[in-house]
């Protein structure tokens, strides 16, 4: 720890830590729901097409929520500093690369979605303790809506994965 860390965040550092990570995860969400059509398009598999199609259902409910939380706070968004996200969120695993078999894509693309999720999740998680200290009750329940929905959609591309891998 620095000796620059406080040992306690005050309420208005806990805020901006919490300003700072929400628009992270919003506007990595924001650039993601521009370009899913494109990663949609690139799955062979109809079960990982479907599934791609929920995580994107998914994706505009956060972002909506996320929205929402802005307004709770009387904040608006600021991608400043949200270049990590977004870098990780532009990368793509280079999807575009060309693959001798299609299930190496699409298998490549529940690994990217996965990546991202978790990621989502383990923002999620922080952003609500940071909520809970801060008195932020509203903003705790729609992060954690948003968490709920990462981690099913992080199942749900596993269970996608094994009708791949698993034989019956």
């Amino acid at each position: 720890m620095s000796n620059n860390t406080p040992k306690t965040l005050d309420n208005d550092l806990l805020k901006q830590v919490f300003v700072h990570n929400l628009n992270r995860i919003y506007f990595g969400k924001c650039y993601l729901d521009k370009h899913l059509e494109h990663l949609k398009s690139l799955a062979s598999f109809t079960a990982l097409q479907q599934g791609i199609q929920e995580f994107w259902d998914d994706i505009k409910k956060q972002i909506d929520r996320m929205k929402q939380v802005y307004k709770l706070i009387d904040e608006i968004p600021s991608d400043k500093n949200c270049n990590p996200i977004k870098s990780i969120v532009k990368d793509e695993f280079c999807l575009d690369e060309a693959q001798s078999i299609p299930v190496l894509l699409d298998m490549d693309i529940m690994m990217y979605l996965q990546l991202l999720e978790h990621i989502n999740i383990t923002s999620c998680h922080m952003l609500i303790m940071v909520a809970k200290q801060l008195n932020y009750t509203e903003a705790q329940q729609l992060l954690t809506e948003c968490k709920d929905e990462s981690i099913d959609n992080d199942e749900l591309f596993t269970l996608i994965i094994k009708e791949y891998i698993v034989a019956d």
